[in-house]
């Protein structure tokens, strides 16, 4: 297996002899064979700086404000390996367990950045920043994924579900859907006047649903607001996907609530979600008329990048 990156060929070619001799033989002629480990890892920061709860976080919002993490989750779903000459290839999860679930052809992994401790006191203290999986072997350059649940899995009863699609703070109030991510900042400060509501809120998830499930209902969304991401050049054995809540914030007085929602929680005409959703290049427009779905596949978006290990 090869991951092409821009590294200079000499680093290529050992990334590339390291795969091979993995694979069973040191031989260049030779063919791996068998199902190939991929382990894509994740991290949360603001920027070039790596973040965590309990610690102040500088420059966020429009107006350069300082915050701490309050909750920091996100589902992952049907992650897709690239070849060279495009074909994709979908990583398949191991068993079913805490944090991963396939159902059919739609895979999900919780991604949990947060561990319960000072800021994030309302969280969990498991962890978990990988998703692992295994691919045949081939010549993989790049990765493809959605950041939100499948409709097939989203659509259900938390409290009935199976995990990771059971947690009560992951799920929306209404047509029992899930928050497809959950990132939230605080005023470490907390005094007075400071924040007009004290904690930014961003809640991704499908919006404008009618149908109830819960009496054999066909629930349909007008807004689906699944992010689209893909690399076309990464090498998961030298980077990892950084989900920056920096640029999730951009341009965004995270002081302030305008209308809607405290924060931005996908509202169709929230003001707060003007920016970040231009972050997820998702097509959201402030009457309300946005499709809800990626703008040019996702090229655009800013929350996800790939970073040096």
């Amino acid at each position: 297996m090869n991951f092409r990156t821009s590294a200079s060929i000499a680093a290529l070619s050992t990334l590339t002899a390291a795969a091979l001799t993995a694979c069973g033989g040191g031989d260049s002629d030779a063919a791996p064979s068998g199902p190939q480990s991929i382990t894509l890892e994740f991290a949360a920061y603001a920027g070039s700086a790596p973040v965590k709860c309990g610690t102040v976080i500088a420059g966020l919002g429009s107006g350069n404000v300082d915050a701490q993490l309050k909750d920091f989750r996100l589902y992952v779903s049907n992650v897709k390996l690239v070849k060279a000459d495009g074909t994709k290839v979908a990583l398949t999860l191991g068993a079913n367990d805490d944090w991963n679930l396939t159902v059919g052809s739609d895979s999900l992994t919780l991604i949990d950045l947060e561990d319960g401790t000072g800021s994030c006191a309302g969280g969990t203290a498991a962890t978990n920043a990988s998703i692992k999986g295994t691919v045949p072997a081939g010549d993989y350059v790049g990765v493809e994924m959605t950041m939100g649940v499948p409709f097939a899995m989203n659509h259900s009863d938390y409290a009935a579900a199976v995990k990771p699609l059971d947690i009560q703070a992951m799920a929306w109030s209404w047509q029992s859907g899930r928050k497809f991510a959950k990132i939230e900042v605080t005023d470490p400060a907390g005094t007075a006047g400071s924040w007009v509501a004290k904690v930014f809120n961003f809640h991704l998830g499908s919006t404008g649903c009618t149908g109830n499930p819960a009496s054999g209902q066909t629930v349909s969304c007008t807004a689906a607001n699944r992010m689209a991401t893909s690399f076309a050049s990464f090498n998961p054995a030298s980077q990892k996907i950084a989900v920056d809540v920096k640029a999730l914030l951009a341009g965004t007085d995270i002081t302030v609530n305008q209308a809607g929602a405290p924060g931005c929680m996908s509202g169709g005409t929230d003001p707060e979600c003007l920016n970040v959703f231009k972050s997820l290049a998702i097509d959201w427009k402030a009457d309300g008329t946005g499709s809800g779905q990626p703008v040019a596949a996702g090229a655009s978006q800013t929350l996800f990048k790939a970073m040096a290990k």
